[in-house]
């Protein structure tokens, strides 16, 4: 049984400015999602657009499609759509493989293109991926290491034997924003360029690379862009450095002329040099129904409401710290993203306990609970309720059940 929601708080979701995004979206009954910051809600025209491209494009047109619906420019056309939601430009985005893919090639363009310094730069606990990526990048170039350090250190340990800073802008765990203008800002002076990885930013905080200098950027489609379970990611490079880089994954799509079947590689002299092989139409289709719609939201409104969830989020699970749940995320908005993080011992089954109720968030171990807050589709009253959850939760030991305590393989 929910508690009911207190007239204070639906006042909140009626003066909610873009509350009617919430109807654009395919939500189960009964379900308060919290977990947007891992998986994005499936929007309603994501299925009815797959059906198309399924029947009509590919069943009807088969290959002709490349052409009469334009699946050839798919890449280039979605990426100029999320360069607008992060402050770049036209032709600096382009939709491509994972993440991890993407990151591989931006940081062997970078460490090849910068022979002479010898330190991918990151934040120790850091994304893992990120971090193993990089791993395997020092391994393939000599003299080459990973530094990790921790974020009270980077700006002193961004020194002239640097190549590339890495980081996420905002962190996965602890949801922490990095202040991403001074940390380029620094690297640049130090002659070294940034790679930001904007997995948990975009879509959900502000975004301006181009204000920032950034030169190189990534992020997946699966969070707030709503494109999907294993959506494609994106990767960013400054007009001004394309090209200067050259990516590792010489592929046709990247080639200058594709269709003209050269026997020797000749990249693209623009961002589709980091293309590599045939792009995945069916993903790229359904991401780009998530980011049409967020494109409609206005987005101060949209960051606005975000960074006001959280804050009532922490202030409503305040009384929770009598039983040990401390908060890990800063009560700073300008220094954090759209998840909250909570530590407590038994993190894990609590959050169980909660999804049985319904209520998804998920977990980070060894000890960090997190709630995501995508502002397209949750309410004031959803997070009320899910406060009130928690603390029921946390006061009637609901998780001490045996049941929540057997880890999953996703958790």
């Amino acid at each position: 049984m929910r508690a009911e929601i207190p007239a204070w708080v639906g006042e909140l979701d009626e003066k909610d400015p873009v509350k009617d995004f919430r109807a654009r979206f395919t939500l189960p009954p009964n379900v308060i999602y919290l977990d947007g910051n891992s998986l994005g809600a499936m929007p309603k025209a994501t299925a009815p657009r797959l059906d198309e491209v399924i029947r009509r494009e590919w069943g009807d047109g088969l290959i002709r499609s490349w052409n009469d619906h334009d699946w050839v420019s798919a890449s280039r056309r979605v990426g100029d759509k999320i360069a607008a939601l992060i402050g770049a430009r036209e032709g600096e985005v382009v939709v491509a493989d994972s993440t991890s893919v993407n990151l591989f090639k931006l940081l062997m363009a970078v460490v090849t293109a910068r022979p002479g310094r010898k330190i991918i730069l990151s934040e120790a606990g850091n994304f893992p991926t990120d971090l193993y990526v990089a791993q395997g990048v020092a391994a393939l170039v000599p003299d080459l290491s990973l530094h990790a350090v921790a974020e009270k250190d980077l700006l002193e340990a961004i020194t002239e034997d640097v190549a590339v800073l890495l980081l996420t802008h905002v962190h996965y765990k602890t949801g922490h924003k990095h202040d991403m203008a001074r940390l380029t800002r620094r690297a640049h002076e130090r002659g070294a360029l940034t790679i930001w990885d904007l997995s948990h930013s975009v879509g959900a905080v502000e975004i301006d690379l181009g204000a920032a200098d950034a030169d190189l950027a990534i992020g997946c489609g699966y969070k707030y862009l709503n494109g999907g379970p294993g959506a494609p990611a994106f990767l960013y490079v400054a007009g001004r450095l394309q090209k200067e880089l050259h990516s590792p994954i010489a592929g046709w799509f990247g080639h200058a002329e594709p269709f003209a079947f050269a026997g020797e590689y000749q990249p693209a002299p623009d961002i589709n040099r980091f293309l590599s092989g045939t792009p995945p139409v069916l993903g790229l289709m359904a991401l780009e129904v998530g980011v049409d719609l967020l494109a409609e939201a206005p987005r101060n409104l949209l960051f606005q409401k975000s960074r006001e969830l959280c804050a009532r989020f922490m202030e409503w699970t305040e009384p929770c710290r009598e039983f040990g749940v401390e908060l890990v995320t800063s009560r700073d908005s300008a220094t954090r993203g759209s998840h909250v993080s909570l530590r407590h011992s038994d993190g894990y089954a609590i959050v169980q306990a909660l999804i049985a109720d319904g209520i998804i968030g998920d977990f980070r171990a060894p000890d960090i609970m997190r709630f995501g807050f995508a502002p397209l589709y949750l309410s004031f009253a959803e997070v009320w309720q899910a406060a009130e959850a928690l603390r029921d939760v946390l006061a009637t030991r609901k998780w001490d059940d045996p049941r929540f305590h057997k880890r999953a393989r996703v958790t």
